[in-house]
């Protein structure tokens, strides 16, 4: 009997404490998957972006805007990705704790300097770096944990295992795409530098300036030059926007156009495995094109 009770007791000390956990609210897919790997059993954070939207101009439902009313702890990446809900949280939530992930102290940052939307000249996409994503996950664990105490350890260890996915995500992508390292592509916009900068991948350009604006035809001008002096492979168009300017530049030159790329994993079912799915998705597109014969 006394062998039963110490195990009991434990097996209680071990186990989440049953506590309400905070009410989390996030904006993008990969970020909402981090924070959701942390809170584990102990609660289900909301996500703002809905499948398929444009993180850049999307429209809150009032059911979401009720959401982030009610939310304890919001975290995101920053203004810089998601301005609508810059806006939305003075007057919604102003005096909610926020967690912006782009300015927190560990982020490692990558200058924009082929972006519009992005006023203080960092890329925001940030979590395309796996490194970012292991530098979060032990803030937001800590900032659930000054919120819901009680939890704290088991925050603490869900951010542990966490961190051990995102590496052994790091070093299969990282073989995956060693083939395919010197064989230089074009996108539709930058977002993807923190990408090819981890994983040492030869970016030759972008179409777009940013994500709301139309190239010229200096730019595309440009960008043609560009694909055929450095023997660009593949186009790769994106989510959520039209390929025709990609396809116009792959006409006159011997790059073919890949799949489309989806940073933001818009088209992600929203859950812990988004951050995963989203940079595998990144890689797959990628290698399936420049690994093409």
């Amino acid at each position: 009997m006394r062998y039963i009770i110490s195990f009991l007791l434990t097996s209680a000390a071990m186990s989440p404490v049953l506590a309400d956990a905070p009410r989390v609210v996030v904006d993008i897919p990969p970020i909402h998957a981090l924070v959701a790997q942390v809170m584990g059993d102990l609660g289900t954070p909301t996500l703002l972006l809905t499948r398929g939207a444009n993180e850049h101009d999307f429209q809150l439902r009032p059911s979401q805007a009720q959401d982030i009313a009610d939310a304890g702890l919001i975290i995101w990446i920053g203004p810089e990705l998601t301005p609508w809900l810059d806006r939305a949280i003075p007057s919604l939530a102003p005096q909610t704790t926020t967690l912006g992930l782009l300015n927190a102290p560990a982020t490692r940052h990558l200058p924009h300097t082929d972006h519009d939307h992005d006023h203080s000249g960092t890329d925001p996409h940030a979590w395309l770096d796996p490194d970012n994503a292991r530098l979060w996950l032990p803030l937001i664990a800590a900032e659930l944990a000054r919120l819901d105490p009680a939890n704290a350890a088991t925050y603490a260890a869900n951010a542990t295992t966490a961190d051990d996915a995102v590496a052994a995500l790091d070093t299969r992508l990282a073989a995956q795409l060693a083939p395919v390292r010197d064989r230089p592509f074009a996108t539709y916009h930058d977002a993807y530098g923190y990408f090819t900068a981890h994983f040492g991948l030869t970016m030759a350009g972008s179409v777009a300036l940013g994500d709301a604006s139309a190239p010229g035809a200096a730019r595309l001008t440009r960008l043609a030059q560009t694909v055929r002096a450095t023997g660009a492979l593949c186009l790769f168009p994106e989510a959520q926007h039209d390929p025709a300017f990609l396809q116009q530049l792959a006409e006159g030159s011997d790059a073919r156009v890949g799949g489309p790329l989806d940073p933001v994993g818009s088209l992600q079912d929203p859950g812990p495995q988004a951050y995963a799915g989203t940079l595998q998705a990144i890689a797959d597109t990628l290698t399936a094109c420049l690994d093409a014969p």
